[in-house]
């Protein structure tokens, strides 16, 4: 563990020569302000980011609007840092074991497994913060599916298809089932319900009777329901 903190240690020292930028060149020194006009370089500034090797020093340049007196720092949005204490890749790590137990637990797992030093509201922050960015995509997608925004329809007509659904209940943190009913009357709930679903045609049928899948044509889906709904294991058949 000394040998590992040593080698930190010393690739944070690397990185921080690394992030150490110049000042721009003389044709470089004006940038396009949001509010319409030119923002114009100051001054380097320096700041701490907490990355996969600990902290590092970020130098860069400053600039700032004459007319709406707001600064920019082009360089922490290139490297994704920008208004954040992490790099993407302690954000990753904060959200996989923030996703897994208790934040504060995943704050130890951050110190042992990784040797870096964060707090459990930096887990809960970047967890939730990485969750609603993921929601939000899939509400992008479901609103483009509804709009018909879909992909050519090409080759023939696929005359049977089936539509397969079941639902599992898995561990939450307490907060995630407050106020739900548990499955013991007088009990909260220690789970939610996940779905998964998935639709695929067939190739033929077995001796039972029933839908052999076609290897090739399975697609998933799943979702973390926000209430218990009717398990429906069995397959619909959908004709025509």
């Amino acid at each position: 563990m000394a040998f590992r903190a040593a080698l930190h240690q010393a690739g944070a020292a690397a990185l921080s020569h690394l992030l150490q930028f110049p000042e721009p060149a003389a044709d470089k020194r004006t940038i396009p302000c949001p509010c319409g006009s030119q923002a114009h370089y100051r001054e380097l500034r320096s700041r701490r980011i907490l990355t996969a090797l600990g902290e590092v020093e970020l130098t860069r340049p400053w600039y700032l609007c004459s007319r709406c007196h707001n600064g920019q720092f082009p360089v922490d949005r290139q490297l994704d840092v920008e208004n954040r204490d992490c790099s993407p890749g302690v954000r990753r790590m904060d959200a996989i074991v923030g996703q897994q137990g208790p934040f504060d637990r995943g704050r130890e797992q951050m110190k042992v497994l990784a040797g870096l030093e964060v707090t459990a509201k930096s887990v809960e922050r970047t967890a939730e913060a990485i969750g609603a960015d993921i929601a939000a995509r899939e509400q992008q997608e479901i609103r483009k599916a509804v709009q018909l925004d879909l992909p050519v329809i090409v080759g023939e007509p696929i005359p049977i298809l089936y539509v397969q659904m079941d639902g599992t209940g898995v561990p939450v943190v307490k907060k995630e089932t407050e106020g739900r009913k548990g499955k013991t009357d007088g009990q909260p709930a220690h789970t939610r319900e996940v779905k998964l679903g998935c639709v695929f045609t067939q190739t033929a049928w077995d001796d039972e009777g029933y839908a052999i899948r076609d290897p090739d044509s399975t697609t998933y889906t799943g979702a973390l329901l926000s209430k218990i709904n009717p398990r429906t294991p069995n397959p619909a058949r959908l004709d025509g």
